[in-house]
């Protein structure tokens, strides 16, 4: 069974960074797919960053040139890198993989950290 754990949210200061970090353990033989999403208040929950295994990169508009999501594939870690934060940044952020495990491809997801962007 694959976990996967967030950290790294908090309060912080519009202009100010975070770094975002999605932990996965159980058997991941390869990761197909890396993404995190967020989820406002009162809002949809939708995609800002994903990267995939062959090397395709995308972003909301609203992050490009301040985020940048990587991994470290020796500690089965994603990152999600945010700088310049906005007080629209502010949200639950949830990681999300795509990964082959025991013989077959699963989805999964972590429990989400908080993100807080004050003024």
């Amino acid at each position: 069974q694959v976990q996967l754990v967030e950290s790294g949210g908090g309060l912080v200061q519009a202009g100010g960074s975070l770094r975002l970090s999605c932990s996965a353990s159980g058997t991941i033989y390869s990761i197909i797919t890396m993404g995190w999403y967020r989820q406002a208040p009162g809002k949809q929950r939708e995609l800002v960053a994903r990267a995939t295994s062959d090397g395709n990169f995308y972003y909301v508009d609203s992050v490009k040139g301040r985020f940048t999501i990587s991994r470290d594939n020796a500690k089965n870690t994603v990152y999600l890198q945010m700088n310049s934060l906005k007080t629209d940044d502010t949200g639950v952020y949830y990681c999300n993989l795509d990964v082959i495990t025991l013989g077959r491809r699963g989805d999964y997801w972590g429990q989400g950290t908080q993100v807080t962007v004050f003024t």
